[in-house]
């Protein structure tokens, strides 16, 4: 280990930033927000100090004295000539504090480590010096997996720590009740906002008040499949699932995210093929929650845009399990986004619609009427195998034959594939083009400005209508 990345308490402590501009600002922004006193001399610059720095520090516009630097713990020097920058650390260090020359780290008493900063949780990466960059870059990362309240929790702890440790005398019991207090449902509460409510529930565990771990069900969308568009809550309650029940459509690069002893659950269906039926799939949710299990029920796209999550929600509750939803980025807008395609536009489209391509049994059908709007864009999903009544509805309906659309199949995914043509010829278009994966079906004027872009890559029948 080349260096140590000590933590220094910053309440009653007073932090000093000399100079101006790109050096100084972003270690003025460090302690702008912290319990430390802020002091930032900027010299006799004129330009304009950050408005989100300047509510917390006090800003001097001059060259500090020796005089001035009495009392700091730390002193941050960001840019000057050699002559004053060695005069002002000589100050400094003569009134016992550590300074920084920013970017000569051989000449500082410490170095400015890269942090992950969530309160009551502070993450430092250092590299001595010698590689910011890549400290930059891991900070990227772990900024990613820890969630943003999580120093929520770190913050109840510290105020409970003297409560706990007055009820419970010995250490092991100590350590079994910060186990389960901050892996529980205390955490959870915490990390969905509601700060009160983990308080209640730690107290409660530390009272003997609860009872067996409680399950509980994650409906979380996985978006379109690319796993970087996975948002940040999907990923972190993926890490975290002991059951994963999962459609098809959720591809294996989110899936590789997921703990690798975590109990995984295949309930995936293809058309005309549904070997687990959506009533049995509740009963799944149920009974591993119940047994105390975080269960994660991860859907493509959207677990409530055509992903029976409204369900799947309704049969949980009515357990009386708890249950939470986290969104996903739908396939329409994803895919349509890839393809350069824009569902509304000023001049083209001033509302979209998604619908489904294949209904339930002996339901209604959707209004095509309002499909087929003029100045819209429709979206639909699993409408391959329906094309063929897609397109006569919507022309029946009113839309025109020369109509622009485009099929977006295994969007965002390596395999992606777009082809363009017009209404009129859909069902001719899916069958030449030979569309068997995940497919999009965009309808709509919109569908025509992102042809010229990808003319020269995509094969199609009707492209030349576009010409």
């Amino acid at each position: 280990m080349r260096v140590f990345p000590a933590s220094i308490p910053l309440e009653g402590q007073t932090v000093i930033v000399v100079g101006h501009g790109p050096m100084a600002e972003p270690k003025a922004r460090l302690f702008a927000s912290s319990p430390a006193r802020l002091l930032w001399f900027t010299g006799e610059s004129s330009v304009p100090v950050a408005s989100d720095i300047a509510r917390y520090a006090k800003i001097i516009p001059r060259v500090p004295t020796r005089r001035d630097f009495r009392g700091a713990t730390m002193i941050f020097i960001a840019g000057g000539e050699d002559r004053a920058i060695a005069r002002m650390a000589r100050w400094g260090r003569s009134q016992g504090a550590r300074v920084n020359i920013v970017d000569s780290p051989a000449a500082s008493d410490f170095q400015t480590p890269a942090i992950v900063d969530r309160d009551g949780i502070v993450v430092s990466i250092a590299s001595g010096g010698a590689a910011p960059v890549l400290s930059v870059d891991i900070r990227a990362a772990i900024e990613q997996i820890l969630p943003a309240r999580i120093g929520v929790i770190a913050d109840l702890a510290r105020e409970l720590r003297g409560t706990v440790k007055s009820v419970l005398r010995n250490f092991d019991d100590r350590r079994a009740f910060w186990e389960r207090a901050l892996r529980g449902k205390a955490r959870d509460l915490a990390l969905s906002g509601d700060s009160a409510g983990a308080r209640r529930e730690m107290l409660r565990e530390l009272n003997g008040e609860t009872g067996p771990a409680a399950g509980i069900v994650h409906l979380v969308g996985a978006g379109p499949g690319d796993p970087d568009l996975l948002t940040l809550k999907a990923a972190r309650l993926l890490r975290e699932a002991d059951v994963i029940v999962h459609d098809r459509l959720v591809s294996e690069g989110v899936m590789d995210l997921a703990r690798r002893d975590a109990l995984r659950i295949d309930v995936g269906k293809t058309k005309g093929h549904h070997p687990i039926p959506q009533d049995e799939i509740g009963a799944i949710l149920i009974r591993e929650a119940r047994k105390g299990q975080r269960v994660v029920r991860i859907k493509g796209g959207d677990p409530f845009v055509f992903g029976r999550g409204g369900e799947e929600l309704e049969l949980v509750r009515a357990a009386g399990i708890a249950v939470e939803v986290t969104p996903g980025i739908t396939a329409a807008v994803a895919c349509a986004a890839s393809a350069g395609i824009p569902l509304t536009h000023r001049d083209h489209a001033q509302s979209v619609t998604f619908a489904s391509g294949v209904v339930k049994q002996d339901g209604p059908d959707a209004d095509y009427s309002a499909l087929a709007a003029a100045n819209s864009t429709t979206v639909f999903y699993m409408g391959v195998g329906a094309a063929p009544q897609i397109e006569a509805k919507m022309i029946a309906a009113g839309r025109s034959l020369s109509t622009p659309v485009a099929l977006i199949e295994n969007g965002t995914l390596d395999n992606e594939r777009r082809v363009f043509g017009t209404l009129g010829d859909l069902a001719g278009l899916v069958a030449r083009e030979a569309i068997a994966g995940p497919t999009i079906m965009i309808v709509g004027e919109v569908a025509g400005t992102a042809l010229a872009a990808t003319a020269r890559t995509t094969t199609s029948v009707g492209e030349e209508q576009f010409a």
